[in-house]
C-alpha cells in the first residue's frame, strides 16, 4: 500500500544549514535563511499562497484559511493605513489554522486556537477578527459563495485606568528631571491636554506636511492628520489647543526642531523605554501610554465638559463616551437622583379611568 504523501515541511541542508521547504509532488523551495524562526515564517507564507484559487467562487470547504488570508493580505492589506496589523494576524493564524478549510472553523476550533496561542483574550480576538475580515473580503470579492462566521472570544471590559493629578505631576517631574527622558515630558503634556493617540503625537510637526499631523501656533490649532491624509476609524479631528499647552508648544517651537517630540534632535519612533524609566522613577504602576488618553477624557468629564463637545474634541463616538466615561461626569444620572429625592405625590383612585393626585 503506498505511503500517504507528506505535507509541506522544513528540511535543513547539512552542508549549508539553509532551510528548504519540501512537499511531495512539488519542487524544493529554499527559504534563504539558516534561522529556524524565519524559515517557519517562510513556510507559513508558502502554505498560505499554495494552490490559491484562480477562479471562483469556491464553497467554504474548498477554500483553505491560508488561501483566504493570502488573498486578503495581498489585495486588501496594501490599501489600509497600517498593513502591519493585518500581517501580524496572518502570521499568527497560518501556522495553526492555515491548512484547514474555511468550513472547519467552528466555535470549538476557535477555542482550541485560543488555548494553543496562549495569549491575552484581546490579542486572540484581534487575530480571529482578522480571519473574519479575510473571509468577509473573499465573499465580497467573489472568491467565496458564502461568508462563514468565526466565533470570537468575548470582548474584554474597557480599561478604566487613569492618572490622578498627583500621579500626573509625579510622572511629569520624573520625565523632565532625567535628561534621557526629558522628551517624554512633551509627549505627556500633549497627551493629557488633548487626548491624542501616541503615534499621532510622535508624528506631530511644527509645519504642515503630508505624512503626519502638525500644530499651527499662530492660530492655536492642532491638526492630527497630515495634509490630504484620509480619516480612519480612529478619528483624529483638528482641535483648538488649550492655552496652557499652547504656551508650551510655542516655547518648544522657538527652541527649534521639526517635530514636537524629538530625542537628540531626531524624531522619536516610540517612547517605550523612556516611559518605563519615568514610571519606575515616579513609582507609578499599571499604567500604559494609552492611559494618558483615558486620563484626558476622564478629567474632561470631571470638569463637566459637554458630552457632544467631548466626542468631537477627543474623536470618540457617543456610544464609547457613554459606555466608558459618562459615569465620571458630575451630571451622570443626576436627574434620576433628583427624582428619587423629590417628595412623592399621593394618588387615590377616583374612577375607572385612572388615578388622580390628592
Amino acid at each position: 500500500m503506498p505511503r500517504k504523501a507528506a505535507g509541506a515541511r522544513l528540511y535543513q541542508r547539512p552542508e549549508s544549514g539553509i532551510y528548504v521547504i519540501r512537499e511531495t509532488g512539488r519542487p524544493q523551495q529554499s527559504t534563504g535563511t539558516t534561522d529556524r524562526r524565519k524559515a517557519e515564517s517562510a513556510l507559513a507564507r508558502y502554505i498560505a499562497e499554495r494552490d490559491r484559487p484562480t477562479a471562483g467562487p469556491a464553497t467554504p470547504d474548498q477554500l483553505t484559511v491560508g488561501e483566504a488570508l493570502a488573498i486578503y493580505g495581498d489585495e486588501h492589506a496594501p490599501t489600509v493605513k497600517d498593513p502591519a496589523r493585518i500581517a501580524y494576524g496572518i502570521q499568527a493564524l497560518v501556522p495553526l489554522l492555515g491548512a484547514l478549510p474555511v468550513a472547519n472553523i467552528t466555535g470549538q476550533v476557535c477555542r482550541l486556537y485560543q488555548r494553543k496561542r496562549n495569549r491575552a483574550p484581546a490579542t486572540v480576538r484581534k487575530e480571529l477578527g482578522t480571519l473574519q475580515a479575510a473571509i468577509n473580503y473573499c465573499h465580497a470579492e467573489g472568491y467565496l459563495t458564502v461568508a462563514h462566521r468565526v466565533k470570537l472570544p468575548p470582548k474584554p471590559p474597557a480599561r478604566d485606568r487613569w492618572l490622578s493629578r498627583d500621579e500626573a505631576a509625579k510622572l511629569l517631574r520624573a520625565a523632565y528631571r532625567d535628561p534621557e527622558t526629558r522628551h517624554l515630558a512633551r509627549f505627556i503634556l500633549v497627551a493629557i491636554y488633548t487626548g491624542t493617540r501616541s503615534q499621532a503625537i510622535l508624528n506631530l510637526r511644527f509645519m504642515a506636511n503630508t505624512t503626519g499631523g502638525w500644530v499651527d501656533t499662530d492660530a492655536g490649532r492642532m491638526y492630527r492628520l497630515g495634509v490630504g491624509m484620509a480619516e480612519t476609524k480612529k478619528r483624529q479631528p483638528p482641535i483648538p489647543i488649550p492655552r496652557q499647552l499652547l504656551a508650551h508648544v510655542r516655547r518648544w517651537e522657538r527652541k527649534g526642531g521639526r517635530y514636537v517630540v524629538e530625542f537628540r534632535g531626531q524624531r522619536c519612533g516610540h517612547v517605550k523605554s523612556a516611559w518605563k524609566r519615568a514610571m519606575d522613577r515616579a513609582g507609578i504602576e499599571h499604567c500604559t501610554r494609552h492611559d494618558l488618553r483615558h486620563t484626558a477624557i476622564t478629567w474632561a468629564m470631571h470638569n463637566g465638559m459637554d458630552r457632544w463637545d467631548a466626542a468631537g474634541y477627543f474623536g470618540v463616538t457617543m456610544d464609547t463616551l457613554e459606555r466608558v466615561y459618562a459615569h465620571h461626569h458630575p451630571d451622570y444620572l443626576q436627574s434620576a437622583v433628583e427624582a428619587m429625592e423629590r417628595k412623592p405625590k399621593l394618588y387615590s383612585r377616583t374612577d375607572s379611568r385612572g388615578l388622580k393626585a390628592v
